[in-house]
């Protein structure tokens, strides 16, 4: 508890301006981190300065604003290459997200190397979008889905994962931190077992980047995605880390401008990594924001937060054991900092909106994870999730609610 009593949660609550505002004259209790993190005001004013005095389109121009703006875009690659350990920078694909990083990978990569009989591995916990970009690969090729179960606890079955590993597998895609569980796999062991039958690794880090350290060269994974609004950044931009003997070798996702080097009717040259992926005028406000909010993150430091984060998921969880009629969905043995739950006679919605009246924002329903959900035999979940500004105090309106909510429902 050393490094949470050093904490100055304060201090940082205080750079994010919606955290003072009210919800039906209440103070603002925000635990949907998952889905959306809040934005400090350094990210805020990172955009605000690039519109108010420093834009412009990027890479092609030779006027001032073009230059400085270029300069800033490719400062916020350098910098999520720092934040991720990534060997150099043209390993950083700017997406919209994780969603398209994953897409771009089965498209870019999967779809040209799979066949009939061909397997892609994915796990029983992914969210949607770790699941039907495969669907969709898998249709195309007549390759097919594998899925490796999981326990009651929340945690992936890895005497499965590995006796559904065999000489047919393609690529095992998995992620780092479940976003419906919080349950944090075990992604080393993963990509090594995987990397012992020479099967490639891309790892769904959405939900982990926020809150643990992560290091792409000690995990060596072929593929790592993110997005950066679960990051305090911005909506609309997001990273996929890929090697980069791996990235030279894909055809481009999408066809455009800036990802070629020359253009005629007869023969297009695409353009050098990372380019060639990032088609069209990218999201340069968001590419900014993202540097912004991955400096802010690391000011403070991932190991203190991380610290922070983790007094939170235990004094939630043991404040909500104790609320008769709850249950918790999701209890692994490593989890980061969420909890999911169901209430007896009480409609997850219900809960959430009961929760809302009291200043209390949670996230309700199958959280882009339905096989969960059909796993654990619940139509939905509540699920309050933590960053870095949560308090304890938060954490005890959390459970004053709860018990509200059951009050109003008995």
């Amino acid at each position: 508890m050393n490094n949470v009593a050093q904490y100055d949660v304060e201090s940082i609550r205080n750079d994010f301006p919606i955290l003072g505002e009210k919800i039906h004259g209440r103070p603002l209790v925000y635990l949907d981190n998952a889905a959306s993190s809040q934005h400090p005001a350094q990210v805020i004013n990172a955009i605000k300065e690039l519109y108010e005095s420093g834009y412009s389109n990027i890479h092609r121009g030779v006027h001032q604003l073009s230059q400085d703006a270029t300069k800033a875009y490719e400062n916020a690659r350098a910098t999520v290459r720092g934040f991720i350990h990534a060997d150099c920078i043209h390993e950083i694909v700017f997406t919209s997200g994780t969603t398209e990083s994953i897409n771009l990978v089965a498209q870019s990569y999967a779809r040209p190397l799979l066949k009939k009989g061909d397997e892609i591995l994915i796990t029983h916990m992914e969210h949607h979008s770790n699941i039907v970009p495969w669907q969709m690969v898998c249709e195309q090729t007549g390759a097919e889905l594998k899925v490796v179960p999981i326990s009651d606890r929340g945690e992936l079955e890895l005497d499965c994962f590995s006796e559904l590993l065999c000489e047919r597998t393609k690529l095992v895609a998995v992620g780092h931190v479940s976003n419906a569980l919080g349950t944090v796999n075990p992604i080393k062991r993963i990509i090594d077992m995987a990397h012992a039958l020479n099967v490639p690794v891309l790892v769904d880090g959405a939900q982990a980047v926020p809150h643990i350290p992560v290091n792409v060269q000690d995990l060596d994974c072929d593929f790592y995605a993110f997005s950066g609004h679960k990051l305090y950044g911005p909506t609309g931009i997001g990273v996929l880390y890929g090697k980069e003997n791996i990235l030279s070798k894909m055809p481009p996702y999408k066809g455009g401008g800036d990802m070629i080097l020359s253009v005629s009717f007869e023969k297009t040259e695409y353009n050098a990594l990372p380019y060639k992926f990032e088609a069209g005028t990218p999201n340069i406000a968001g590419a900014i924001g993202l540097g912004a909010a991955i400096e802010y993150v690391q000011n403070i430091g991932l190991g203190a937060i991380a610290a922070h984060e983790h007094g939170l998921l235990e004094y939630a969880t043991s404040k909500l054991r104790q609320i008769d009629g709850l249950r918790i969905i999701g209890e692994a043995e490593q989890k980061a900092g969420l909890v999911s739950f169901v209430l007896d006679q009480v409609h997850p919605h219900d809960i959430g909106t009961m929760l809302d009246m009291e200043g209390v924002a949670i996230r309700t329903g199958h959280h882009c994870a339905q096989p969960v959900m059909e796993y654990f035999k619940v139509p939905a979940t509540a699920r309050a999730s933590f960053a870095m500004y949560n308090t304890f105090e938060e954490i005890d309106v959390l459970a004053e609610s709860i018990n509200k909510t059951i009050g109003m429902f008995s």
